[in-house]
């Protein structure tokens, strides 16, 4: 009699009606792409400080193991963990990646295993225009591809590749970059500063005219040519010593007249343009204007609606980033023998949240207090 295993059934492949089938997008942030939405983010400054502080408004991750005995472990690997060549920490990996998702719609990021994939020797943060991300066997799997010169090459432990997309579109893979749309702004907000700098140079460095008109005296016309270079002479080291500090007196004989080259001119206005320029980026990156610096008028409940709104777009890229987070600490937690859930719990964002929540507990207590008295009078009654 012999004996031996069942043959197990292979399993169909899960379909999905209204995925597109063979369908391989092309990457959308090119180099090109990348070297625009960088260039928006250094000649912008405000852009840059835009995107710095919602990185930095984000907060840190408190991740919670439902294994107590893993905790205090599993916390030290987080705080401890190499994050590139000079990094350590979640939060450096996060405050990278987040940054890159921000500004390109996209963020990769590696688990790095030492040799045997026993442990987790660091967190390696990707360039996105290197890494491409396919659709795999299935419409709910991924292949990614590293992008070099002399091709494309399948990536062998997808398992440890962390990707994120900011807002892809319908069936798409890749996000949008937060920067969309603002390039063309960015240019004509550049090109008004330009303007200003090189009206400034015209204008602003403040130049002389000096005219001198020799009157019908036979005399004074045979020596007029001497007299206007003496005149030139005398203006030119007068000019020389007031860079210097010293203070000389210009005497003149006959009809001289002395204009500024351009004070008829006028500057032009810029700053309805420049402030309309900054609405647009500032509506697009959901950022209060107080925040940045900006003295726009408003009143301290639009304030309030503001930073309501701010509070929400944080929220949203915590929901964006906590899945890699939670794959890290699981990952770690795998190879160390656990498999115990883990949870993620952040900061508080808005402090005034916390204290209307406070008052309002405060006022259900004194209420709740002020019932029990006149239940306990009524009883006595």
């Amino acid at each position: 009699m012999r004996f031996g295993r069942k043959k197990q059934e292979a399993r169909p492949l899960p379909s999905v009606q209204t995925a597109p089938r063979g369908a391989v997008q092309e990457h959308p942030v090119s180099l090109y792409g990348y070297e625009l939405f960088e260039r928006v983010r250094r000649t912008v400054p405000i852009v840059d400080a835009a995107v710095s502080k919602l990185v930095r408004l984000i907060g840190q991750p408190q991740v919670v193991c439902a294994d107590a005995r893993m905790q205090a472990e599993l916390t030290q690997f987080l705080r401890s963990v190499p994050v590139g060549l000079t990094g350590q920490g979640i939060e450096r990996f996060l405050d990278v990646y987040l940054d890159s998702l921000l500004v390109y719609g996209n963020a990769v990021g590696e688990i790095v295993l030492e040799r045997g994939g026993g442990r987790i020797a660091g967190l390696w943060n990707g360039k996105i225009t290197d890494i491409g991300v396919l659709p795999g066997a299935t419409p709910l799997s991924r292949t990614y591809v590293l992008r070099t010169g002399e091709g494309e090459r399948v990536l062998p432990h997808p398992e440890r590749i962390l990707f994120t997309a900011l807002k892809p579109p319908v069936g798409g893979i890749y996000g949008v970059s937060l920067l969309q749309g603002m390039p063309v702004f960015a240019e004509i907000l550049m090109r008004i500063y330009e303007c200003v700098g090189q009206n400034f140079d015209r204008a602003g460095n403040v130049r002389y005219a000096v005219t001198y008109r020799p009157s019908n005296d036979p005399g004074e016309m045979a020596y007029a040519g001497e007299r206007a270079r003496t005149i030139a002479k005398e203006w030119s080291e007068g000019m020389q010593a007031a860079r210097c500090g010293e203070i000389r007196d210009f005497v003149s004989v006959g009809d001289v007249d002395i204009k500024v080259i351009g004070a008829e001119g006028k500057m032009p206005e810029t700053q309805i343009p420049v402030r309309q320029l900054l609405e647009q980026l500032i509506a697009k990156l959901s950022i209060p204007p107080f925040l940045l610096g900006l003295s726009w008028s408003s009143t301290e409940r639009m304030s309030a609606q503001q930073a309501d709104i701010l509070t929400s777009e944080l929220e949203y890229y915590r929901r964006l980033i906590e899945p890699v987070i939670v794959r890290i600490a699981q990952m770690y937690l795998t190879l160390r023998g656990c498999c115990a859930p883990v949870t993620v719990a952040w900061d508080c964002i808005n402090l005034q949240d916390e204290v209307e929540l406070a008052n309002a507990r405060l006022h259900d207590a004194q209420a709740a207090e002020i019932e029990q008295r006149l239940a306990a009078d009524n009883d006595r009654r």
